[in-house]
């Protein structure tokens, strides 16, 4: 029997629920990177990016490419690029209103002081 779409849509949000996958992907939306160069900027021990990127491999997002002894990494599709372009948008318009709630509350306890 077939996993209905909407189960292997939740496998795959579930499997990119980690900050530093999600880090990773951002990375490499921007350029290919050599894992040495994403150590730093994605904060966490060797084997831990090991650990994401393979998950990542798993998920056919990235893709790893060998050059001497140093292993570069880019995204399989710029649609991942997108993705988290329109995650980044989702987010700010949901954070905005929260905002917007906030300063509404804020001004009108000021107004019942």
């Amino acid at each position: 029997m077939n996993t209905p779409l909407y189960q292997a849509k939740a496998e795959f949000f579930k499997a990119l629920a980690h900050p530093a996958r999600i880090r990773v992907l951002e990375l490499l939306s921007e350029r290919e990177h050599p894992v040495s160069a994403m150590l730093p900027q994605v904060g966490i021990e060797p084997a831990h990016l090991s650990q994401q990127l393979s998950v990542l491999r798993r998920l056919n997002l990235v893709v790893s490419r060998k050059e001497g002894s140093t292993v570069y990494y880019s995204l399989v599709s710029p649609q991942v690029a997108e993705l988290l372009a329109v995650a980044r948008r989702i987010l700010t318009e949901v954070l905005s209103v929260q905002v917007e709630l906030l300063d509404d509350l804020r001004a009108d306890g000021a107004t019942q002081s």
